[in-house]
Parts: C-alpha cells; sequence; structure tokens
C-alpha cells in the first residue's frame, strides 16, 4: 500500500505505508543519523511530535527490548525507513520494531529515499510535514509549549543516599536519571511547572533535564528557575543548558536543522580535546548574547562552531548542549557528571552557597 511523506512546500515522496491511516499525520521533520539506537530516539521525549527520518539504510535489525526505551511511551507521531528489518536478531528482544510501532499505532513508511530526504531538509531546514495516504494533505498550525506536554505531571523520588539532587523535568531521559542514581544519590523529580516545590525537598544541588521543542516557549517560567539557580549547584543538559542561558538574559536562535546523531565532535575550550558527542536538538544559545552574562563558553561545536556548553564565572552553573549520559551514542562526556558533583556540589560549602 502506496503511502506519502509530504512537505508544506509540496515536495512529496512515496514509500510504503505501515496501514490505511485514518488521518493525516502531521509534526517537524527531522532525521538522525545514527546506525543503531532507534529505539531510545523513539521513546526520547525530547522528540515528542516530530517525524524522524533514520538515514541509516536498514533499521530494526536487533528488535526492541525491555531495558533500552528513554520513558515509558513511544515519543514521535511518526518514523520513515529506508528498510525496516522483519526479523529481531538479539537475544534481549522481545519484539520486532514493526510489531513495536504497530502495537502502540505508530504510522510508519518505508521503501523511501531517506537520504534524499536528509539532503531536502539539509537544504531547506527543518520543517512541518505529513505522513499520508495521498499527495495533497492539509497542513494545520502547529502547536507551542511541547515542554508542557512531555512532563511528568507529579513530584517522584528515586534511589537514596547522602546526596538529594533535583531533577527538573523538562521531557527528561531515564538515562539522566540512571546516570545520576549510579552516583549513589537520591534524586527526586520536580515538573518545572511545580518549581516551588523545591524549596521544601531540602535539595543539595539540580539537573535541569533535555526537554521537546523552542525553549523560549518557558519565558513565562524563567524568574522561578533562575531563583533556583541562584541557590543550588546546577547542571543543565540539552534544553536545560539552553533554559539556564535565558534564564540569565541570553538569547537562543533555531539551526537550519538541528543537531541529532551519535558522532557530533566537541571540543573542550579549557583542554584543547575534542570528543564525540550523542545530539538531539534544533534550538542552541547564540554565543553573541552571552556578553553580558556571568557564563563563558567551555564547549563548542566542531562542525559549526555553535555553543555546546556553558560555566558561570561565579557560581557553580555548568551546562551542556550535549547528552553527556547519551544512550544512543558514545559515552566520551559521561566524566561531566563526575565533574558536577566533584568540583560543584560535593564544593558545597566552599563556594557562595556555604
Amino acid at each position: 500500500m502506496k503511502g506519502y511523506l509530504c512537505f508544506t512546500d509540496g515536495l512529496t515522496f512515496e514509500g510504503t505505508a505501515s496501514n490505511q491511516w485514518e488521518s493525516d499525520i502531521q509534526g517537524e521533520i527531522v532525521f538522525f543519523t545514527g546506525m543503531t539506537g532507534y529505539q531510545e530516539v523513539l521513546t526520547d521525549p525530547s522528540y515528542k511530535g516530530q517525524i524522524v527520518v533514520f538515514t541509516y539504510p536498514l533499521i530494526g535489525n536487533y528488535g526492541i527490548n525491555e531495558d533500552d526505551a528513554e520513558s515509558g511511551e513511544i515519543q514521535v507521531k511518526g518514523v520513515v525507513m529506508a528498510s525496516c528489518s522483519n526479523s529481531s536478531s538479539h537475544y534481549k528482544a522481545t519484539t520486532s520494531l514493526k510489531d513495536y510501532l504497530n502495537d502502540h499505532k505508530i504510522p510508519y513508511l518505508t521503501e523511501i529515499d531517506t537520504r534524499e530526504i536528509a539532503k531536502t531538509i539539509r537544504t531547506g531546514g527543518t520543517r512541518q510535514a505529513c505522513l499520508s495516504n495521498h499527495t495533497d494533505p492539509s497542513f494545520a498550525s502547529p502547536g507551542k509549549g511541547q515542554a508542557y506536554q512531555a512532563i511528568h505531571s507529579e513530584i517522584e523520588s528515586h534511589g537514596d543516599g547522602m546526596i538529594h539532587i533535583g531533577l527538573i523535568d523538562f521531557g527528561w531521559k531515564k538515562s539522566i536519571l540512571s546516570s545520576l542514581l549510579r552516583r549513589n544519590v537520591r534524586v527526586t523529580i520536580i515538573p518545572f511547572t511545580k518549581i516551588d516545590h523545591i524549596w521544601n525537598l531540602q535539595l543539595n544541588a539540580v539537573v535541569l533535564s533535555n526537554g521537546p521543542g523552542d525553549p523560549k516557549d518557558l519565558m513565562g517560567e524563567l524568574t522561578g528557575i533562575k531563583k533556583v539557580l541562584e541557590q543550588y549547584p546546577s547542571f543543565g543538559i540539552c534544553m536545560g543548558h539552553q533554559i539556564i542561558a535565558l534564564a540569565y538574559g541570553a538569547d537562543t536562535m533555531k539551526l537550519p536543522f538541528g543537531h541529532r546523531g551519535a558522532n557530533h565532535p566537541v571540543k573542550d575550550e579549557w583542554t584543547g580535546k575534542v570528543f564525540l558527542s550523542s545530539q538531539n536538538h534544533s534550538y542552541v544559545v547564540d554565543e553573541g548574547s552571552l556578553s553580558s552574562t556571568p557564563f563563558k563558553v567551555r564547549f563548542t561545536n566542531v562542525n559549526d562552531g555553535s555553543v555546546e556548553g556553558l560555566v558561570h564565572a561565579d557560581k557553580p552553573i555548568m551546562s551542556a548542549q550535549f547528552h553527556p549520559e547519551a544512550h544512543p551514542g558514545p559515552e566520551d562526556a559521561e566524566w561531566l557528571f563526575d565533574t558536577f558533583f566533584e568540583e560543584l556540589v560535593m564544593k558545597k560549602g566552599e563556594t557562595v552557597y556555604g
């Protein structure tokens, strides 16, 4: 059965549809370049509401397992693949990718030129697209405030330990929580809409999570977030990095086609070393806007020179645009969690917070 990927400018790609879709499926179209990690991508809240194009020609060959999901549900609206494996070869697999998508009623296209689609996105930028059973779908105005849709509604606690970390939820990944818990700490997850509850939790530090969409959709929340940043050692990851910058008066801007993949090179300006990183974002901090803030750039993207991480000049606040917890991708940058604990959290008594 034929299906179509239609862009807002009329450009259309034909493929094989997973089933007869009752209505058009619209979302921002992005591409992911990794050879593996499709389960993590599909369940990452940072991809909420998007149509994801996997550029690697064969997806699904090791199946789906019970361990690698980054949240409790599939977050994407649709999937585009050149080919999707019919079998699952990994010993931990519990189902195939096709059955996983079908069971969760996530539409997908196969037998389609994903590399040409990626070139189209690189040339014209990310934009709205539709998966449809016909070539003339109708487009609605895209919604805003995706982070409000991605967060959990309740405060929840995990683990134990002498150090108590607050994970501010903008659409958190399981791997961030796991990276914290491996360091023998207690973690309380707080939706950013309930940030006032932080003052009753007796925290030692906070981590600002990843999340979907435009960080400027949260401008109304910045006053409360900055109060927290002023009081606790803080580490922002992806969306959290952008929110920290905005809270201190910097600006963010949208990249033409974003950074999504597991092999993005990042340079540590302090050491001169380059490492590979896992990334998933459309927006970056505008370096020119940092001049009036107390932040210095520590990490930069080797490919395009964009800001990849910040350090506060006086307070124990740091951030990373990339994902130090990876999943999927290389774990080259996981040492940032150790840096956060050793240089910021454990030295709390020696800082301005003491």
